[in-house]
């Protein structure tokens, strides 16, 4: 599998704004906050790994 990290660069009520930090990328992906680990914030550090998000 795949291991993608991320940024989270915004959060508007039941959703985060993400960006791929580990290649050049301008797209913002938006993921339901239930899908993410508790306690996120803006500019949170995320890895995505087998479906799953985590804290970095």
């Amino acid at each position: 599998m795949e291991t993608w990290y991320y940024e989270v660069v915004s959060i508007d009520g039941d959703y985060a704004n993400l960006k791929r930090t580990d290649i050049e990328s301008e797209e913002v992906k938006l993921v339901a906050r239930a899908l993410l680990p508790e306690g996120i914030a803006e500019g949170s550090q995320l890895k995505y790994e087998c479906l799953q998000y985590e804290l970095v």
